[in-house]
């Protein structure tokens, strides 16, 4: 049995963040049998200010919905990573989409990984799934909940007649993570 994780996934509204928890969410507790609590916030606009999604996922009840001790931070952009890797827990890892965060490797107590998922999500001709190939490559990255649960999470989550093209991201990310060799560091 794998122990709990603390996700946060941080952005801007309009990049999907919200979204983007619920698919590993839902993949988690629905299609994998684990137990999930998921909060959000967001600002008062509807695009361009601060977003975010917390999961707790484990194989046992969740007893408090709230983050007590981040290891995994998905950073959507630079705003999101400036305010959230102090919060990173020592040995924890960090996600972030390297042409919107400006990465500074000054944590070497914690496992940093990027990926160009906008640039990614603009070779499949939507630059707004940037969302599902994060999720990809959040997957192929950590392993917390396997990619067929995810799959399965992303048809049942975007609007119909979009399922093909934001799996084609997911497994976008997912390819890419497992390329560069970082395959599921917190099994």
């Amino acid at each position: 049995m794998s122990a709990t994780h603390e996700i946060r996934i941080a952005g801007f509204g309009g990049q999907g963040v919200i979204l983007a928890g619920m698919v590993i969410g839902r993949a988690a507790a629905i299609f994998d049998g684990k137990h999930v609590t998921l909060t959000q916030s967001f600002g008062p606009e509807a695009r361009g200010s601060a977003a975010s999604v917390d999961l707790i996922v484990s194989p046992e009840p969740v007893l408090y919905p709230y983050l007590t001790r981040l290891d995994v931070l998905v950073a959507m952009s630079e705003e999101a990573y400036t305010r959230f890797v102090p919060e990173l827990h020592p040995g924890g890892t960090l996600l972030f989409e390297q042409d919107l965060v400006n990465f500074q490797a000054n944590r070497p107590d914690i496992h940093a990984f990027g990926i160009p998922a906008t640039r990614l999500a603009e070779e499949l001709g939507r630059k707004f799934i940037l969302n599902l190939v994060m999720v990809g490559f959040v997957t192929g990255v950590t392993g917390i909940v396997p990619a067929d649960a995810v799959r399965k999470s992303i048809a049942d989550s975007v609007p119909k007649g979009t399922e093909s093209l934001n799996t084609a991201a997911f497994d976008k990310g997912l390819e890419y993570a497992l390329s560069q060799k970082l395959a599921a560091i917190h099994q």
